[in-house]
């Protein structure tokens, strides 16, 4: 049984980004005018959630299906044991274990998952399980937004640049760490435009993970490091922001190509434990205002979930 057309209803949340969508049950199959308005309302507010869906491993993976192509769990860290398509994503988990080593800066923890890869996932699809009763909140940001809060000159400075992402792990840490071990096995590194043009509504988008933006190529690393500190800056401004108070069985789509989000860590403040789990599904090249596309430097793409096993197995 499909759900029933006419019944949903979009509630935005903030000015520029996320909105809630009811009446819709994931655990069924879509209708196309379903499917559509989930569409419309993803790209127009950049991550979109769904209250009190209770989905298991096998309703995620159906619903992420009807929108996209899953990749395998995570390009690096891997996935649950007999769910190639799903991340979990845990209070402790092998990509928080270099928390401690970071400098704290006001865009500390901000990313744009994989940007490291060639083709960085489309969209991510992350759902609540086990929450705290307080604390443990996500923050995302509209990168479209972000960048046309800049002045006119620095846009027309900032559209033609190109920056380096790689997977590495935070200086001060550990170089025998899980973290560490995990980056060795799959390397990734790439040069994306600065501003990404999004390939489905033509936006303007500040492509400047913080978490894997290393530098600016052709600029010093004096002047690298002034520009991107600038950029990462502008997107983390409270009115381009969006933060979800998660409850068990609800779920978050986010358009990865126009967003970057922050996960909490004031859960490791906490006792309460903290489990969610993530699909992504499969992305594009980016491509830039001038129309070059990035480049990879190390690494090899993200395919889908069936082809990166077969990989896996050669």
């Amino acid at each position: 049984m499909s759900n029933d057309d006419g019944v949903i209803k979009i509630i935005p949340l903030t000015l520029h980004i996320g909105a809630e969508i009811h009446g819709v049950d994931l655990s069924q199959p879509l209708s196309e005018a379903t499917r559509r308005a989930i569409n419309e309302a993803f790209l127009t507010w950049k991550v979109v959630f769904f209250r009190d869906q209770n989905l298991d491993h096998a309703h995620h993976i159906a619903f992420a299906r009807q929108i996209g192509e899953p990749t395998i769990g995570h390009a690096v860290f891997g996935h649950v044991e007999g769910f190639p398509e799903i991340y979990s994503v845990a209070k402790f988990r092998t990509a928080q274990a270099h928390r401690t080593a970071r400098m704290q800066r006001p865009w500390t923890g901000w990313h744009t998952d994989i940007t490291a890869a060639i083709n960085p996932p489309l969209a991510s699809i992350l759902r609540g399980v086990t929450i705290p009763p307080h604390g443990g909140d996500t923050l995302w940001t509209n990168l479209g937004a972000a960048y046309q809060g800049l002045s006119e000159t620095f846009r027309l400075f900032i559209d033609g640049l190109r920056g380096i992402h790689r997977f590495e792990p935070p200086r001060g840490a550990s170089s025998d760490t899980a973290y560490d071990k995990s980056i060795k096995r799959r390397a990734l590194e790439s040069e994306h435009p600065i501003v990404r043009v999004h390939p489905q509504t033509g936006e303007r988008l500040l492509f400047v993970s913080p978490s894997f933006l290393k530098s600016v190529v052709g600029l010093t690393p004096r002047e690298s490091e002034q520009v991107l500190e600038l950029l990462w800056e502008q997107l983390v401004r409270p009115e381009y922001t969006v933060r979800f108070k998660w409850r068990a069985g609800d779920v978050a789509m986010w358009d990865n190509r126009a967003t970057a989000h922050l996960a909490p860590t004031d859960i490791f403040e906490s006792d309460h434990d903290r489990q969610l789990y993530r699909i992504t599904l499969v992305g594009d090249i980016p491509v830039g205002v001038d129309g070059r596309a990035s480049v990879t430097l190390k690494g090899q793409p993200i395919l889908v979930v069936e082809q990166e096993l077969a990989r896996n197995e050669v």
